[in-house]
């Protein structure tokens, strides 16, 4: 969880992290408001790393060399992400997928935050992204993801900044791994401001796109690399040689409408 002044947040956050969750790494950007104590006040078990270098894709980079456990849980510290759908996530991972990613545009998931100008930028990328790699994401720009310590290795390198959940949605594509999106309902932060700024780390997001491109384009031509495709399930049904296999896209609200996921 990357943390920079979000010491009124984590008042809120902190007690509402369900008890599976048996490491929990705050990785603070030297915040000046007492983040760091108020999680030594709540979470006297966390690990708190001090990351000098600034940029959301730094901490993270950063909690995931720290952590321990066989599954990684990024989500943010400004209280947009409800805790209670890491149960989700893990099941997801747990019934055979390599990532679980949030979505807020899957039934049963939305956004009390997004703008209009946020979500059209958001949907654009995704078609961006769809274009150059394959694959059927419904949300890219959402850091609600969670992964296998295994695939670890395929998130090597890495950006510094908020496009870093660009790079790793995309990395799992390239590399063909079974990507799973789950619904997840995004509220407004309870504090403070948004480190987000719309057209910068647009931006930024595009300039990742097209980079990781030209590197899968070389890839391919130099290794022949498969055109990978994601799917958007929440609990992946089992591999099957049929051109079709039925998978459900299960909501928070229950329901579970049944829809094929193209191999």
């Amino acid at each position: 969880m990357p943390t920079l002044n979000e010491a009124e947040n984590l008042r809120h956050v902190l007690p509402s992290i369900p008890g599976l969750v048996d490491e929990l790494i705050i990785v603070d950007g030297e915040s000046t408001d007492g983040t760091a104590d108020v999680v030594r006040q709540l979470r006297p078990d966390a690990v708190i790393l001090q990351e000098p270098r600034h940029g959301k894709g730094c901490a993270l980079r950063a909690g995931f060399a720290a952590a321990c456990g066989d599954i990684f849980v990024m989500m943010d510290a400004d209280g947009s992400m409800d805790p209670c759908d890491i149960a989700t996530f893990v099941a997801a991972l747990q019934a055979g997928a390599d990532v679980a990613k949030g979505s807020r545009f899957l039934q049963g998931g939305g956004s009390s935050d997004l703008t209009f100008l946020r979500s059209a930028g958001n949907f654009m990328l995704t078609q961006a992204v769809r274009v150059a790699f394959g694959g059927r994401y419904s949300d890219l720009c959402y850091g609600y993801m969670a992964f296998w310590r295994h695939v670890l290795p395929t998130f090597v390198g890495g950006t510094d900044g908020f496009e870093v959940e660009t790079f790793l949605n995309i990395r799992a594509l390239a590399a063909g791994l079974r990507v799973v999106e789950v619904a997840s309902y995004e509220r407004a932060r309870i504090h403070g401001q948004s480190k987000l700024r719309t057209f910068r780390d647009g931006s930024r997001v595009l300039m990742t796109i097209a980079r990781e491109r030209q590197i899968l384009r070389r890839a391919r031509s130099g290794l022949g690399v498969p055109r990978p495709v994601a799917h958007t399930v929440s609990e992946p049904a089992e591999r099957t040689p049929k051109a079709f296999v039925p998978t459900l896209s299960v909501s928070r609200n229950g329901k579970a409408p049944l829809r094929e996921a193209e191999r």
